[in-house]
């Protein structure tokens, strides 16, 4: 059945002989209807001098005029002959059908059925079906309840970047829920990936291409980093690999998800977080003299930009965009030009992986015994604290690492013992030393960076 009786659509413009019953099938007249469309749409139908459109070899009183209208679904359905076809040519095909899982049984559904009856084949290559959009409460938006949220208003308050952050985190396999709370944690999701981008531009600032250090030259920390970068790359170009032999596409959720975790647990909270001392001290801001570990720490970071300016830039594009200008502004472009970043998968180094991630792990072991100290005042920053524990990893300044005055290896411990150090501050760097004979004085290398 293609046909429902309504007052308004699509009409089926046909005439049944009342006779026989059947329709009249005419080119000429079929042609005569084609060029009154044309003209006035597809409502010339119900107005038309149905005599002129028959012709002279015809009485209109002989036919019935169908004034039925196509089936909604049958009509949408076949919009595929003239959005797709009419545009690309006779045979071709979206690729891909993007609508709400009600349209299982309608729009999916007719397109299928027509097109296999008309064309013998699906006029889509893949189907992506989503849920709806509720309020905070679960519930379906409705005039009557006041509940409706208004993307407009959203843009309005907070901008389009985070409603688009919020769209893309979300399984939208499912039905989605959107209120103040739920955007609240999209907005503080963009502010960090925000900062990190106002880190790497403050860091970078001055960075030219002669300053750059090569992987084989680097501390294990920056390769380790890296090695991280390659692997999150790997993963996001999984993510959004769109071959057909794949089962599941546009997990844009998964992708947003390991951006922010790279941003926050990978930069901010971890090689940031340790490397900043490094920014901020091993360099001469009057003469421009750094150490070759600054300049590696600074050339892994111009890696990290470019990958993660890149990665963003679909999600938040117009906060991307103003990220590439604000370190490029004299250049001719803009970042939705450029390609996928250009990752060595060669930095991969699983061995390396293993080792940083048990590093790692201790790290945090560290961090969760100081933080009660430091909570209560004992210590005031990590760098106050003399640490023992029982395994210290080897080939590493993990007082460096953990930022920290010292670490001691003491067999026997089951966690991390922290206490205050007794060594003085550095009053450049502010790190506990014992070279440091009195609060306020230089260490060695603060000293050797002013001279």
């Amino acid at each position: 059945v293609i046909s429902r009786r309504r007052a308004w659509g699509v009409p089926i413009a046909l005439y049944v002989n009342r006779q026989t019953g059947q329709y009249l099938n005419d080119p000429a007249v079929n042609a005569r209807i084609v060029e009154a469309f044309k003209q006035g749409g597809a409502d010339a139908w119900f107005g038309a001098d149905h005599q002129a459109l028959l012709g002279p070899d015809y009485a209109l009183a002989d036919y019935e005029v169908v004034n039925d209208i196509l089936d909604v679904w049958f009509d949408s359905g076949s919009t595929h002959a003239f959005v797709v076809e009419a545009r690309y040519g006779e045979g071709a095909r979206a690729d891909l059908y993007l609508e709400g899982s009600d349209q299982h049984r309608g729009w999916f559904q007719s397109s299928l059925l027509e097109s296999c009856g008309t064309r013998g084949h699906a006029p889509y290559g893949a189907v992506l079906t989503h849920g709806f959009a509720l309020d905070g409460q679960g519930r379906k938006m409705s005039k009557s309840l006041g509940n409706v949220v208004d993307p407009l208003k959203i843009m309005d308050e907070s901008g389009a970047d985070i409603l688009r952050l919020w769209v893309a985190s979300t399984d939208y396999f499912d039905d989605v829920r959107i209120g103040k709370e739920v955007l609240a944690g999209a907005s503080d999701a963009y502010r960090k990936l925000r900062n990190t981008f106002r880190y790497l531009l403050g860091a970078l600032a001055g960075f030219e291409a002669k300053d750059r250090v090569p992987v084989s030259a680097m501390p294990e920390l920056e390769r380790y980093m890296l090695h991280r970068l390659a692997e999150l790359d790997a993963e996001l170009l999984a993510i959004v690999d769109m071959r057909d032999d794949r089962d599941v596409w546009l997990e844009f959720g998964r992708y947003t998800r390991a951006l922010n975790e790279f941003a926050n647990n990978d930069l901010s909270a971890f090689f940031f977080d340790i490397r900043k001392d490094c920014l901020y001290c091993d360099v001469n801001t009057a003469s421009g003299k750094e150490t070759e570990k600054r300049r590696a720490y600074r050339t892994v970071l111009d890696h990290l930009f470019h990958a993660l300016v890149r990665y963003a830039a679909p999600v938040i594009p117009f906060t991307a965009e103003e990220v590439w200008q604000a370190r490029y502004p004299s250049e001719d472009g803009s970042v939705h030009l450029l390609e996928w970043p250009d990752v060595d998968r060669g930095w991969r180094d699983p061995s390396l992986g293993v080792r940083w991630a048990a590093i790692r792990s201790s790290r945090d072991q560290v961090n969760e015994a100081i933080e009660p100290l430091r909570r209560e005042k004992v210590v005031r920053s990590s760098l106050e604290a003399d640490v023992r524990m029982a395994d210290v990893p080897e080939d590493v300044d993990f007082a460096e690492m953990c930022i920290v005055a010292s670490v001691t290896e003491e067999a026997g411990l089951a966690a991390p013992a922290i206490t205050p150090t007794d060594k003085h501050k550095c009053g450049r760097c502010w790190r506990h030393l014992p070279e440091v004979s009195t609060d306020g004085d230089l260490c060695g290398r603060c000293a050797e960076m002013l001279a």
